[in-house]
């Protein structure tokens, strides 16, 4: 079961240079193994001088987006408050009616009844002058006040 992974061999071009120096390997070995030792601190060094500072610009940008986010949804609720209530609609100059044309107020359940406001509409009967007490105006107006 172990297939093509079961039988790996390595090839001569991932092999380490320091195996194949030709060399005896006792006398220079240390000096290349020390050199090595303090190249690979300074390359970790190096690697995590910008591992941080990758780190560092990747917190700045989440800062600035996190910022920008909130100052976005401050101005979009800024505007939603403004243009939510019709009465403070400011793009229209502020003379009160709304900007958009098909705002319309909540209809009453009377608007459509046939007879509304007839009274406004009807003449205004003039003084009259009726010669019985009885049937005058003023008896009339008298009555309607204090006995009704």
């Amino acid at each position: 079961g172990a297939g093509a992974f079961g039988r790996f061999a390595p090839r001569d071009e991932d092999a380490d240079d320091d195996d194949d120096d030709g060399g005896d390997g006792a006398s220079d070995g240390e000096s290349e193994s020390d050199s090595d030792s303090e190249s690979d601190d300074d390359d970790t060094a190096a690697l995590l001088a910008e591992l941080e500072r990758i780190k560092a610009e990747r917190a700045k940008e989440a800062a600035e987006k996190a910022a920008a986010e909130q100052a976005a949804a401050e101005h979009a609720r800024a505007d939603e408050l403004a243009t939510g209530n019709p009465l403070l609609d400011l793009a229209d100059g502020g003379s009160g009616a709304p900007a958009n044309a098909d705002f319309k107020t909540k209809r009453r359940w009377d608007d459509d009844v046939v007879f509304r406001n007839q009274a406004r509409d009807a003449p205004k009967v003039g003084k009259r002058f009726i010669n019985d007490t009885i049937r005058s105006d003023f008896h009339k107006r008298f009555l309607n006040k204090y006995i009704k």
